[in-house]
This record gives C-alpha cells, structure tokens and sequence, in this order.
C-alpha cells in the first residue's frame, strides 16, 4: 500500500478551471462586459425572471443571453421572443457549465456590442455552483414552494453568489414558508448576500433587482 500514488484530480480541474475563469474575468473587463451567472434548481423560474429583467433593460442596456441546457432550445426561444440574441448551449448531459464551455458561448453570442450577458445556468443547486463560470456576479433563484430550508442544505451556492432573488411570493400563502428564516439563513452563509423578493410572473420586485444589476454593470465598465 506504501507504493500507491493517490492523485487529487478533483482539486487539479478546479485549479485549473479557476485560472481559465479569472483570464476570462479579465478579458470581460477590458472589453467593458458584464458577464451574469444566474443558477437555480429547475422550475424556480430563472427564464421568466429574465424575462423580466430583458423588459426593464433592453432600452437601457444591449443584452445577450446563453441558454443553458442538457437538451432542447425551448428557453432559448422563449428569450429571443422578448428582444434579445439568446443562444443556446447543449452541455452534452453535463449538469453544469465551466470557464471554457461559457466562453465558446461568448464567442457565439458576442458579436456587436454587449453591455451584459447572461449565462442561464443549468437547473441545478449543486454542480453549478463548483465550478467559477468566469462570470462577473453570481446570481441565484430560490422559489417558494422549495422550501426555506435550501440554505442549510446547500451552502455553496448561497456562499458563492452576491445575490438571492426568493420568486413566487405571491404563492406565500399557500406554503409553509418562513421568509424571515431564508433570509436569516442565507446572510449565515453569506452575511454579504443581496436579497430581493420578487414574482417573475406579476413583475413585482423586479425593479429592485433591476436597480442593483444596473449598478453593478456600470461599476464594471468604469476604468
């Protein structure tokens, strides 16, 4: 047993993918991109979220989109319908995206001039959040009828993100839902994280986020 050589190969593929996403980061800044991570688990409403965030900022800002998916290119469509090039990325079964495969969607999707881009992530609360996309600001959507325990039950992607939006408050009355607990639960993770409350469905609270991404996108642009 004493000639066994044990490898950690795991920790060598984040390394590794780490530098290719800081060069990434880098590459962003100096084109003046802004580059938007958005995670969640499947159903919690990342499209129709974006949805949204396109009808407030289009006039604003020029916005790409990458769809993220296993299969299919339903998201990708339903996002080009409000206005915007949005592309579609098949990860080929994988269930999340790294630096490399987000910038071959970049290279796709930029082609004039992107203020903010957004990667629509796999549906997924665990993979998602391992891997650095090279992104600017993670973004992560919690429903209500997912219950308020998720931030106990999976702390990485509450520590990785800068952002909590909680969707589906208009169904609050129908489920046992405790906002104070998710929030105090969230900021345990993360003391930093920016919660926003909203309905993707009715646009309520939208404009909050709306605000803060605005700010962000042009903090990311000054010299």
């Amino acid at each position: 047993m004493e000639n066994v050589r044990i490898i950690e190969v795991k920790q060598s593929i984040f390394a590794d993918n780490n530098a290719r996403a800081n060069e990434l980061r880098q590459e962003l800044k100096q084109n003046k991109i802004f580059l938007l991570n958005l995670m969640s688990s499947p159903g919690a409403g990342k499209t129709t979220t974006l949805c949204q965030v396109i009808r407030i900022l289009k006039d604003k800002l020029n916005i790409g989109v990458m769809e993220a998916d296993i299969d299919s290119d339903v998201d990708a469509k339903k996002i080009a319908e409000c206005g915007v090039k949005s592309i579609q990325l098949h990860t080929g079964g994988m269930c999340h995206l790294d630096a490399d495969m987000t910038r071959q969607g970049l290279e796709n999707l930029i082609d004039g001039n992107i203020d903010l881009a957004i990667l629509e992530n796999v549906g997924n609360l665990v993979c998602p959040a391992e891997f650095d996309t090279g992104a600017v600001k993670n973004v992560m959507i919690l429903s209500v009828p997912e219950g308020d325990d998720k931030p106990l039950k999976y702390p990485l992607i509450f520590q990785v993100c800068d952002a909590l939006i909680i969707n589906k408050i208009d169904v609050l009355p129908y489920f046992d839902f405790d906002m104070e607990k998710v929030v105090e639960n969230a900021h345990m993770r993360n003391p930093k994280l920016e919660i926003f409350p909203i309905c993707a469905k009715t646009g309520e609270g939208i404009e909050d986020f709306c605000a803060w991404l605005s700010k962000q996108v042009e903090d990311w642009k000054k010299d």
